[in-house]
């Protein structure tokens, strides 16, 4: 009776070993496919000071060269983006641009980008204002939150990672965050027809 007994015990212990690695390797596989982003709350942005000699459209004198943008590193993490959004509101963007839809300011949730659409370009809009409204920021807003509000600015029109989604607006709760949305491709939009030179 006693061999009978130690038999059914080894029996039940190799099965909960078997329950205790099949467990493990199901918690590991869940916590590997639960990573959405790696959150970097001390990200350094680029200096905005680089920002000021970006091309801002495809028209150059003579043979053209090719730019290589510097990503913004901010468009991959959430919180950043959250907090670019935050200062779209605070900074009164939302007075010209709406909630990207446009107003009397130019839409940012289409494919139309009079001054491009690239980090830098949009860095360089945010810094040095733009004729006809947009007024210059520099020396307003630090550094690191000109490119958060970059990367939200791109979110608008799905430019950024859909892995780094910014918070929804509480009180428009029913529409999925900005980013999630199919990218436009961008369109040297050209000069507007409010800053052309009468002639």
């Amino acid at each position: 009776m006693a061999t009978a007994r130690t038999h059914v015990e080894q029996r039940a212990a190799r099965r909960g070993g078997r329950w205790s690695a099949a467990a493990a390797v199901v918690a590991v596989a869940v916590a590997a496919g639960c990573e959405r982003e790696e959150r970097g709350f001390r990200v350094d942005p680029p200096s905005a000071a680089a920002a000021v000699a970006v091309p801002l459209s495809t028209l150059q004198p003579g043979e053209p060269t090719p730019y290589a943008f510097k990503p913004n590193p901010y468009e991959e993490n959430a919180q950043a983006m959250s907090e670019g959004k935050q200062l779209y509101q605070a900074w009164n963007c939302v007075g010209c641009h709406a909630h990207g839809g446009g107003g009397m300011g130019p839409a940012l949730i289409d494919d139309k980008w009079i001054y491009g659409s690239e980090p830098e370009q949009i860095v360089s809009t945010i810094i040095q204002g733009r004729p006809n409204g947009m007024p210059s920021f520099r020396g307003k807003i630090p550094d690191y939150q000109v490119w958060e509000l970059a990367a939200y600015v791109r979110s608008i029109s799905g430019l950024t990672s859909k892995g780094a989604a910014s918070s929804r607006d509480d009180h428009m709760n029913a529409n999925p965050p900005e980013n999630s949305k199919e990218p436009e491709k961008p369109n040297d939009a050209g000069v507007p027809k409010s800053a052309e030179r009468p002639g």
